[in-house]
């Protein structure tokens, strides 16, 4: 919901425990059944030049915020959506763009696989990307191309694939962050163990000056509540809160309940989030409880040319 121009800040790697997930990350790996591989996509990334992934990636190392699994639903309970659209101004036909031989959405879509908190699928409104997670062996769905942000998105799809409301939970992860770890995605819904808490979020500590400063960083405010764990008072560019003790740099993943995706995308834009340009600030000022569960690492995002060369090089030492 924040995504801002800028430069994404990437915090110290801690490794997790030996084997941790292994048969998981096996079967997120598997290779995909090649559908339309002559397909012709506006891109870098060819349909017949594919990278197998590796079982654990050297960088996706961050230490969950709690033990075990972060959220007791099956897996039939959590829908994980992936928004993605071409219409990028400073990097043109983002989601198609190679990445160490796939498109960048599949290299996301291949992480939320791995996180195993249930189904994932790719919401556009797009063919062309649409038919490129297909030949990768995932599932797309087409939304409407008036949409006004990702929120909106996600509803439209959560409804086209679950008609009848059975997911309870939808996960919002952004399409441009193909170096997010399973780990975080998993991370996301421990917030949701309290029945009080309608979105949960993440966010990481801020280390450096010109992180806390920097305005296209959106920093979360928030009150202790156990653990890693912070309720939600306020997100903001600004440096805050002011005086000694920590920051957080906040990261758009979001998982929803159901209902609370359906309240939120039924309110008009508020005041203060037509003034700081944060979509979630909607949310705090309807009066819904929004969470924070507290990470190692801040996933790089794409949004410039150097973003992408980045990210490429993180991704090309597989």
């Amino acid at each position: 919901m924040d995504q801002a121009p800028g430069r994404k800040v990437t915090k110290g790697r801690r490794k997790t425990a030996a084997g941790k997930g292994n048969s998981l990350r096996n079967q997120a790996f598997a290779p995909h059944p090649q559908q339309g591989s002559d397909i012709g996509l506006p891109c870098l990334w060819q349909p017949g030049k594919t990278r197998q992934l590796p079982t654990d990636p050297h960088y996706f190392r961050p230490v969950s915020a709690r033990p075990g699994p972060a959220f007791p639903m099956p897996e039939n309970r959590v829908l994980v959506l992936i928004p993605a659209r071409m219409a990028s101004t400073r990097l043109p036909g983002k989601p198609l763009l190679d990445i160490a031989g796939l498109p960048m959405i599949v290299d996301v879509l291949r992480r939320a696989e791995l996180a195993g908190i249930g189904r994932v699928a790719v919401a556009t409104d797009t063919a062309e990307i649409a038919a490129a997670v297909r030949a990768n062996g995932g599932e797309a769905v087409m939304t409407r191309a008036d949409h006004p942000s990702g929120s909106d998105r996600i509803h439209e799809a959560a409804r086209l694939l679950d008609p009848e409301g059975s997911c309870e939970v939808v996960v919002n992860l952004q399409g441009d962050f193909p170096t997010i770890s399973a780990d975080n995605i998993r991370d996301v819904l421990s917030p949701l163990d309290d029945p009080t808490v309608d979105i949960a979020t993440l966010a990481a500590e801020i280390h450096t000056e010109e992180e806390a400063l920097n305005p296209n960083v959106v920093k979360a405010v928030g009150s202790p509540v156990e653990g890693r764990r912070l309720r939600a008072l306020y997100f903001t560019r600004a440096t805050a809160p002011s005086g000694d003790g920590p920051r957080y740099h906040h990261i758009g993943l979001y998982a929803y309940r159901r209902a609370a995706l359906e309240r939120f995308v039924s309110l008009p834009p508020s005041p203060l989030e037509k003034q700081e340009k944060l979509e979630q600030l909607r949310a705090l000022e309807a009066g819904m409880r929004i969470d924070i569960t507290i990470v190692d690492t801040v996933p790089r995002g794409v949004d410039t040319p150097a973003d992408l060369e980045t990210a490429r090089r993180m991704l090309a030492k597989n």
